[in-house]
């Protein structure tokens, strides 16, 4: 007859191996699983100042800030391996030098939880749901217009004028004038279990995974920094700050 211990030890290597190969199916299942992401990204404007973008900054920089309008459907994305997903868009512009690859830069950048990440469920909570009396129902009360708008399912990102979280320099320090800047959207699945996806391109396939549909913004350039003339100068002398240079999006 096997020691207690020996015995333990047959268990535990029989329930890891159980463990890993359900871990492998449900990471090779999702492939089966149709994704089909789309978005649709516009510039709404942009402006280009010289300052300091960061109270860290040892020396002013021409800097860009970029409001956008964004509207993406990555509802496909979830499934029942998916733990949350993050999103973000870059901008995209040739770099100074032409021997070297094009500046990226992400101005915004978010992360979607799926519903078994918002709502955990462990026997934990599941015995303190049985053994808790429930709760009177509260009073109802007059809701917000925000708490009166439907909550979007995972995935679905609408966003109107938004504002940048990020804001764009160059390690040169200029940005004005700068041409054929895009912007794209991106995304990166974290699953429960298996290897992490990004994104695919526009017209690329893998098996029934179809790449992101959309995401990337018409070409547009930064506008010039204002040239500080007698007229300009009385004006900052006389306390009112000088507005930024804007633009709107061209078409190339």
């Amino acid at each position: 007859m096997h020691s207690a211990l020996v015995r333990v030890q047959n268990v535990f290597g029989f329930f890891t191996t159980v463990a890993f190969c359900t871990a492998i199916a449900v990471a090779l299942s999702v492939t089966v699983i149709p994704q089909a992401p789309s978005a649709e990204i516009e510039l709404r404007n942009v402006q280009v100042v010289k300052g300091r973008p960061h109270y860290h900054s040892a020396k002013k920089e021409e800097y860009a800030h970029i409001k956008f309008d964004l509207d993406a459907d990555l509802t496909s994305l979830f499934n029942w391996n998916t733990k949350q997903l993050f999103v973000w868009i870059m901008a995209t512009y040739p770099s100074k030098f032409p021997s070297e690859p094009p500046s990226q830069a992400v101005i915004w950048d978010t992360i979607i939880n799926s519903e078994s990440q918002k709502h955990p469920s462990t026997p934990f909570t599941l015995y303190s749901s049985l053994t808790t009396p429930s709760k009177p129902p509260p009073k109802v009360r007059r809701a917000s217009k925000a708490k009166q708008e439907v909550e979007l399912a995972p995935g679905l990102i609408r966003l109107k004028n938004s504002k940048p979280k990020y804001q764009i320099t160059d390690f040169s320090g200029q940005l004005a004038a700068t041409s054929n800047v895009t912007l794209e959207v991106g995304w990166n699945v974290q699953p429960w279990v298996g290897a992490l996806t990004w994104t695919m391109g526009e017209g690329s396939s893998w098996g029934r995974w179809k790449g992101l549909k959309g995401g990337r913004s018409k070409t547009f350039d930064m506008p010039p920094l204002k040239v500080k003339g007698v007229d300009q100068e009385a004006v900052k002398g006389s306390g009112k700050p000088e507005k930024a240079a804007e633009a709107s999006p061209i078409v190339k």
